[in-house]
């Protein structure tokens, strides 16, 4: 792109659009003359500008309500935009399940579709079971795969921007995967990859326990934990992705594994077996002595693992997710080990959003790249760039 001048009047259309545009998302709908008063711009411009996202699709006149032109004479022509002009992907790889979201331009969720996956499934079989939870989902809303304007996802692991996972021990067959050009070739469209608890941080900020704070850590419990932190409302992934993964303090001198900690019989837990990571929870809450203590060693490192965190980054939350979410006395003994060991302890909350977390923030990611692209909004929560696909045909730019 050539550079861009004040008086550049391709760059002042783009801008009029973006502003005319964010006003009408904004409001149900709106007369011409409730856009111009809104938006400072002149008449002429508002209808030029009107018209034109007519014309692209984003934006469609309201029909008057019936008995209105008898009651007031002919009614002002009012518009609203078209937030089922497109659509978007929010898609969840786990270990034990894959999971799809689908909205329309303003994020209101249409449908879901979750699928079971076995944990030792290779990466073809995985991925192979999320197209089929996609196209299943697209089919029962009715959404033709043209109209998807993004697709989010969120995967275990640390993710290169370009979508390749660098490092994913979570999952069978994950390190090097090129996710985000694997899943490119199946929409027509951008495709943003994710670390699975940096999606979470996004989503319990967007619609969960983190709404109305900015600096918030989000911690995805679990034999292999991880943390999403937002400063200043923004995700932050370090520089090369690898911000939050508390799973690997153990490496640093600290040998004994959380799966370790956690066995009642002296043998550790498959890494991915929360099945048996919930039997020891509940036997402790039975009175086990054995599953009391090794609850007890569990919780100690994650508070300490924890605590790493927000020493450094001195959040106002820290929002608790994954399997540990649904068990009972984690917030407790994480209040009072912080309190011990911070400085300023942070409020300490569970997770509001439960299993949809990682999916709802991919759907956040996808949300951001298209408001980005439709309203030029100057940064957004993630700012990831789309690891492949083409902008959807009508998507500003």
């Amino acid at each position: 792109m050539g550079r861009l001048t004040g008086g550049d009047p391709s760059l002042l259309r783009r801008i009029n659009s973006a502003v005319v545009l964010h006003e009408l998302r904004a409001a149900d709908c709106a007369t011409l003359t409730e856009i111009t008063r809104a938006t400072g711009l002149s008449r002429p411009t508002v209808e030029g500008v009107v018209e034109d996202l007519v014309g692209a699709g984003l934006v469609v006149e309201k029909a008057a309500e019936e008995g209105a032109a008898r009651r007031q004479g002919r009614p002002a022509r009012r518009f609203r935009f078209r937030a089922e002009a497109g659509h978007l992907l929010g898609l969840e790889i786990g270990a034990h399940r894959v999971a799809a979201l689908l909205s329309d331009l303003d994020g209101r969720v249409l449908g879901a579709q979750a699928t079971e996956v076995d944990e030792g499934a290779p990466a073809d079989e995985r991925l192979e079971r999320l197209r089929t939870a996609v196209a299943e989902l697209l089919r029962r809303a009715g959404v033709p795969r043209r109209s998807l304007r993004a697709v989010g996802v969120g995967t275990p692991g640390i993710v290169e921007a370009d979508g390749t996972v660098r490092l994913g021990t979570a999952l069978p067959e994950w390190t090097g995967l090129r996710l985000g050009e694997r899943l490119g070739r199946s929409f027509r469209c951008p495709v943003l990859v994710e670390n699975d608890a940096n999606a979470a941080a996004v989503a319990e900020h967007w619609k969960g326990t983190a709404i109305g704070s900015d600096d918030v850590v989000f911690v995805l419990a679990g034999l292999s934990p991880g943390a999403g932190s937002l400063i200043g409302g923004r995700l932050h992934r370090g520089y090369g992705g690898a911000a939050g993964e508390i799973g690997a303090l153990h490496l640093l001198g600290r040998g004994v594994t959380p799966e370790t900690l956690l066995s009642t019989t002296g043998e550790p837990l498959h890494p991915l077996d929360e099945q048996a990571v919930t039997q020891v929870f509940a036997q402790a809450r039975e009175g086990d002595r054995r599953a009391g203590a090794a609850v007890e060693r569990f919780l100690q490192r994650l508070v300490h693992d924890v605590a790493a965190l927000v020493l450094a980054l001195d959040p106002e939350l820290v929002v608790v997710g994954g399997w540990a979410a649904g068990l009972d006395g984690v917030l407790e003994p994480l209040r009072r080990e912080l309190a011990r060991y911070c400085l300023r302890p942070p409020r300490v909350a569970l997770s509001l959003l439960g299993e949809a977390a990682v999916a709802t923030g991919a759907l956040r990611l996808a949300l951001d790249h298209v408001e980005e692209q439709l309203f030029a909004v100057e940064g957004t929560v993630t700012g990831r760039a789309p690891a492949g696909g083409r902008v959807s045909p009508g998507t500003s730019s």
